[in-house]
């Protein structure tokens, strides 16, 4: 099979370009708000109004946009930004950084839990899940731009990438990083907070889901030309990036499940049942 080579603009209206990349983000941010509201409406225990899931979007989409490109440039085009430190606002150089925009949504759940002073992993907690949709549809968006393909192969499922230069049969890995850190961990993760755990124990279990198969996903992932391997011809950037977050993932579960706190809150006040008062008839 070859690449199609999808056009990268979804709409061109005049000078004004949509491209499918920025659709799928679009699609990725609307899918977790609507998980998310379904959730505060379906577990009041939870303690999240409609209102402050849409407010915790707004946190969430600026930590995903200003994390992705701050951690792309620092970990991977650091030179490009000590040569030139306007190279961070150039963003039509460049792509996101999952990491750090993991990073900049964990400064955002930090800063939306203190300005509605809830426990930070309570936050945390309700967020994780909401995330690997937002994975799902950016990992297709990268698919259909033919970027962060895979190494040469011989499985019939191969695909040719012309916008690689050559001609070799890569693993469309773009599509294994979707099925895996998009839609199976969507599905683990679901399933692990349908019901109430040790705080933090979420959180927990996203960066360990995560790190696994991204470390995993790498393994079929040709690394970025300018890195390459960087020890003894398998670790790659993505690898060292996330093998500290199943480290740090496997500590915060041990601590969640030695001192468990439970996140059983009541119905956030806005959307509690209101009792109906009847009049006796007499």
């Amino acid at each position: 099979m070859i690449h199609p080579q999808f056009d990268p603009v979804a709409i061109s209206l005049g000078p004004l370009s949509i491209h499918w990349y920025g659709l799928m983000y679009l699609a990725g941010f609307l899918a977790g708000q609507y998980l998310g509201i379904w959730r505060a409406k379906r577990d009041p225990w939870r303690g999240f109004s409609v209102d402050e899931v849409k407010d915790l979007l707004f946190y969430i989409v600026l930590g995903i946009i200003v994390g992705g490109r701050v951690g792309y440039v620092f970990f991977y085009h650091i030179d490009l930004f000590l040569q030139n430190p306007l190279y961070l606002f150039k963003i039509t150089e460049g792509g996101m950084s999952f990491h750090g925009g993991f990073l900049g949504v964990a400064v955002a759940v930090i800063l939306f839990a203190r300005h509605k002073k809830k426990a930070i992993f309570q936050v945390g907690d309700f967020v994780a899940p909401l995330v690997p949709p937002g994975i799902l549809f950016g990992r297709f968006g990268n698919f259909i731009n033919g970027e962060l393909w895979g190494r040469p192969t011989e499985v019939s499922w191969g695909m040719i990438f012309p916008q690689a230069g050559d001609a070799l049969v890569r693993h469309p890995s773009q599509l294994y990083q979707m099925a895996g850190e998009g839609f199976l961990l969507l599905v683990f993760l679901w399933w692990w907070s349908r019901k109430p755990r040790p705080r933090m124990s979420v959180s927990a279990m996203f960066m360990i889901g995560y790190g696994v198969l991204r470390t995993t996903a790498e393994f079929f992932r040709q690394p970025d030309e300018h890195i390459g391997y960087l020890l003894g011809g398998y670790l790659t950037q993505g690898m060292l990036l996330s093998l500290p977050m199943i480290a740090v993932g496997a500590v915060m579960m041990i601590i969640a499940y030695r001192n468990p706190v439970m996140d059983i809150a009541e119905a956030p006040s806005s959307e509690k049942p209101q009792k109906s008062k009847r009049k006796k008839a007499g």
